[in-house]
This record gives C-alpha cells, sequence and structure tokens, in this order.
C-alpha cells in the first residue's frame, strides 16, 4: 500500500482542485481519497506530497514508439516536396531497416521518456516490415521492463506485397490472444491490443476484409491513420469512389475502440460516419506542422477527440500547449476547457480497452497517478486548471511517477541504471542509420 499525504489534487476534466488530501493506493486501484485518512491505514510506502500536486496519469493516444532512434538522424535523406514523399525516403525506410535489436531500444527509449514526460499510457502504432513476427511482444517487453502501460498494434498494410500484408495480420491475431491468455492465467495487466493498419491508401479489399474478420471475432478495435494528407482522400475517391469512412464502416471496421489519426482531409460525411460510430479521433498538431498536411478546423465536430504525438516523443504537455495555440492562431472553435476535454479523453480510451476507470483521482479508479512539482505563481483552483496547465504546467515539474499501483519513476529517477542504455541505443542508431543507407 502507498500513500500520498497531504497533496493538491486536481482532476483535468471536469476541472477540480482540492488541497491538503490523502491519496491511499492498493494494488492497481486507488482505495480512498480524503482529507486526512492517512492514519487509517498501514501503508508500505508513505510519500509526503506537502506542496506537491498530485494528478491523473496522462495518455498518448497516438504514438510510433518504433520512430525513436529518428532523433537527428544522419542518414541520407532526400528532400521531399510532399507528404507521400516523405513516407518513401524516411519513414518506409526507416521501418524496413528495424530488427529486433533497434526495435527493442526504440521500445525502451520510447517508454522512458514517456514517464520521465508524465504520461503513463501511450497508444503505440507500430511497423516493421523487415521484422513482423513477435514484433509486437518486443515492444511488450519495453513497456513491461519500465513500467509503461500501453495499447500496441501492428500496422498491417499491403505495400509491401501480399507477404507482408499476411504477415502483418497474422501478427495481429497472434499478439491479440496472447494478451488473453496471460491475462487469464493472472499476469499484471499493463498491455492491450488494437488492430493496426497503415492508412486506407496502403490497405486494399483483401486487407480490410481480413482486418474486418479479426476485429469481429476479437471485439478489437482498429488503429488506422485516416485523410493524413489530402492523396488518401483522393485515392479512395479515385479508386473505390467513396469517402474514406464509408469504406471502412462498408467492412464494418468501425466501432466505440476504433482509433482513427490526423483526419486533417476527412468530408463532413466523414465525420457524420465517425460520431455515429461513437469512434475517436486523434489529432497530432505537432506531427501535422512538420509534415506540412494542413490543419483541421472541424475538430470542434468530433465527439471523441483524443491527442497523441505521431512519434514526436511523449511529451503531453509540450503537445497540449502546440494543439491550443495553433488552434487559437487558425481562428478555430475550441477554448482551453475543451482542450483539456480532449486530454481526457485518451483515459476513455483506456477504459473501453481495459474494462476499468482511469482519469481521475478516486476511490475505485486505476492507480496511473503523477506527483508534479508545481509552485502555482496565482491561485491554482478548479475554475483555472487549463489555464495553468497550458501557460504553466511542464514536463520539468514531474517528480514522481505511479502506474497500476507500481512507482516506476521517483524523485526524478529510475528504480534502474539507464544510462546504458542510452549509450547502447547511440550504437544501435548508427546501425540503424547506415542500414538505411545500404538498402537505398
Amino acid at each position: 500500500m502507498i500513500i500520498l499525504k497531504n497533496a493538491t489534487v486536481i482532476q483535468f476534466y471536469p476541472a477540480q482542485v482540492t488541497s491538503g488530501v490523502d491519496v491511499v493506493i492498493e494494488n492497481e486501484f486507488i482505495k480512498a481519497v480524503g482529507k486526512n485518512i492517512a492514519e487509517k491505514y498501514k501503508a508500505d510506502k508513505i510519500i509526503d506530497a506537502s506542496n506537491k500536486i498530485v494528478a491523473p496519469g496522462i495518455v498518448c493516444a497516438h504514438n510510433h514508439f518504433y520512430s525513436a532512434l529518428a532523433r537527428g538522424i544522419l542518414a541520407d535523406i532526400q528532400p521531399s516536396t510532399d507528404f507521400i514523399g516523405i513516407l518513401k525516403n524516411l519513414w518506409w525506410r526507416l521501418d524496413r531497416a528495424l530488427d529486433e535489436e533497434s526495435l527493442y531500444y526504440s521500445g525502451i527509449l520510447g517508454a522512458l521518456e514517456a514517464v520521465k514526460c508524465g504520461t503513463t499510457s501511450v497508444i503505440d502504432h507500430h511497423a516493421s516490415p523487415s521484422f513482423i513476427k513477435g514484433s509486437l511482444s518486443i515492444l511488450q517487453k519495453s513497456f513491461e521492463q519500465v513500467g509503461l502501460r500501453g495499447i500496441l498494434a501492428y500496422e498491417i498494410t499491403d505495400r509491401n506485397g501480399s507477404k507482408g500484408l499476411h504477415e502483418g495480420i497474422e501478427e495481429s491475431a497472434q499478439f491479440i490472444q496472447k494478451i488473453q491468455t496471460e491475462k487469464a492465467g493472472g499476469k499484471i495487466h499493463l498491455i492491450e491490443s488494437a488492430i493496426g493498419g497503415h492508412a486506407p491508401f496502403t490497405l486494399n479489399d483483401t486487407a480490410l476484409q481480413l482486418m474486418s474478420e479479426i476485429v469481429a471475432s476479437t471485439k478489437s478495435g482498429i488503429h488506422l491513420h485516416v485523410a493524413e494528407d489530402e492523396y488518401d482522400s483522393s485515392f479512395s475517391h479515385h479508386h473505390y469512389g467513396k469517402d474514406i469512412l464509408q469504406r471502412l464502416e462498408e467492412y464494418s471496421l468501425l466501432n466505440d475502440k476504433s482509433i482513427l489519426v490526423h483526419g486533417v482531409h476527412l468530408t463532413n460525411n466523414d465525420l457524420e460516419i465517425l460520431n455515429r460510430h461513437d469512434a475517436f479521433l486523434i489529432h497530432n498538431p505537432r506531427s501535422n506542422m512538420n509534415n506540412s498536411v494542413g490543419y483541421m478546423n472541424k475538430l470542434h465536430q468530433v465527439k471523441n477527440l483524443g491527442i497523441g504525438t505521431d512519434g514526436i516523443g511523449a511529451n503531453m504537455f509540450e503537445e497540449m500547449k502546440f494543439a491550443y495555440f495553433k488552434n487559437q492562431d487558425a481562428k478555430g472553435k475550441m477554448g482551453m476547457d475543451e482542450w483539456m476535454h480532449v486530454l481526457q479523453n485518451g483515459n476513455v480510451l483506456l477504459e473501453r480497452y481495459f474494462d476499468s476507470k482511469f482519469g481521475k483521482v478516486e476511490e475505485g479508479y486505476a492507480s496511473d497517478l503523477v506527483v508534479l512539482d508545481y509552485q502555482a505563481p496565482t491561485p491554482l483552483q478548479s475554475e483555472n486548471v487549463a489555464g495553468h496547465f497550458l501557460f504553466g504546467f511542464s514536463s520539468r515539474n514531474v517528480e514522481t511517477v505511479i502506474i497500476n499501483g507500481k512507482i516506476v519513476y521517483e524523485e526524478g529517477s529510475f528504480a534502474f541504471d539507464t544510462s546504458n542504455i542510452y549509450k547502447e541505443a547511440q550504437k544501435v542508431a548508427k546501425k540503424l542509420w547506415s542500414k538505411m543507407n545500404s538498402s537505398k
């Protein structure tokens, strides 16, 4: 049992601030929250949270940990004039170069940096065409070594031929079965799985049919890029004569666990279909700006809008700031509180996959918590939590992180030495870049 004593507890959405509160954690759930209740329990560890903030864990609703070794990349990358060029010249070369070693280090680096930033759950979307079978298990190993919660998916695609397509389908189906078997055996439950896919323009009808069969048999959801660039939408209209989500709907691929990503160029008809199925759209502002794919000024029309990073780290404090300020610059229709609702929606996704309650510091909720050392320069109260988050809170304030009732990061340190991991990762990155160059 862990007790956080005398904390200022905040809820992000609906916003709430309560001072002088004890939080009692027993295994994977919060047992009790209240003033002066610590003395009622015998704790294995008591953390003095006086002058600290205790907040719900933060969710990154879309990421690509396989891109972790691309930071500062020195491979020979040709200049790209459009989005498809970026994919072909950089990302599709990088994912083909990944092997078991580079994937492991990509995963563990991503997990370490997520936790340091107060991100307690990452919904990851993976691709490694030269190392498909067993790739999700390697990622799972990385997540669990650090203690990070996650929903994992392999990026099914037809862009590497029929063999690659069927191997992706097989990896997805086998991993879901593996997770279900581990849960039935009583293993600590940190990982769930979705059915991944690259984007509709690299998914032929055979791919969608096979994905649909897995969705139906497992009751899971898809994790898929849609309309990130205009090309995806025009491809769907040119080859299939229909909007993207209409095509997905016809294959029964949409449900309340569907994770659709970007959606910059979705039509009003697409959005109506999205909302009708109670599906999620995940906004990735920094990635969209970096790839120059445009801005979706219909975000306010999305029923379930979440936020992710699309592989640009897992710092959700930064991502939220970019989301808010870009929306302001584009004269969007979403205010600060609405953006906090977007952040909270990551926890709604977790609830649908893990069948537990997430995203609040309350009795019965999952014990995924972040302790922040944030000295508010102005009063911190329920009415201005969003203002403090967007204009004040930072990953530098993250002091301690608890996931599934376990302290995984305490006072700025992990329980194991990470320096050798970073040293080895630098060597692995050089090998990965060299491999990219030799495969041009």
